[in-house]
């Protein structure tokens, strides 16, 4: 698993090699880096919004149809069917809690294709225990323009980070 990812991760970013920061002056393709960050960021908390009612027609909707999604200890999902059945499962833990926000937003020259990368905590239910648990991590979603101008997420893999800290 460990060689995977690193590999997973060239694919990913070498088509991506090409982006400018969000801060970049100018335009990529069609589309200005700034706006196009800013699109993304809203984005994501409508994604996260969508988590917080448990929604899962809106979570699955912001896939592409041939998207892949990776999550901490679960097995890869790929297409709409696989990610849709991953996060009816994913949902139904009724100590589901998620808050993420990205920390870096780059747009390739193209503006067809730009990534997110972040943060993320996590409440769910320990399988083990089924005690309520805290993780937290990283995740890196790279984004598609689509046809009709919205943005998907064709690849999405979230990567567990040190332990979160505990409340008290």
């Amino acid at each position: 698993m460990k060689i995977a990812i690193p590999l997973v991760l060239m694919t990913i970013t070498v088509p991506l090699a090409g982006c400018d920061s969000q801060q970049s002056a100018g335009t990529v393709g069609n589309a200005d880096p700034v706006t196009v960050a800013q699109q993304l960021k809203g984005a994501e908390q409508q994604w996260a919004r969508d988590y917080a009612a448990r929604d899962v027609g809106k979570l699955a909707g912001h896939y592409s149809a041939d998207a892949a999604l990776a999550n901490p200890g679960a097995p890869l999902m790929s297409g709409s069917a696989a990610i849709t059945k991953g996060i009816t499962e994913f949902v139904a833990d009724p100590n589901l809690k998620i808050e993420f926000a990205s920390d870096r937003v780059q747009v390739a020259r193209s503006g067809e294709l730009a990534y997110t990368r972040g943060h993320f905590t996590m409440r769910s239910t320990d399988q083990k225990t089924h005690q309520p648990r805290t993780d937290s991590g990283s995740y890196l979603t790279v984004w598609q323009k689509q046809s009709d101008g919205s943005w998907k997420a064709v690849e999405d893999f979230a990567t567990p980070g040190p332990e979160a800290p505990q409340a008290k």
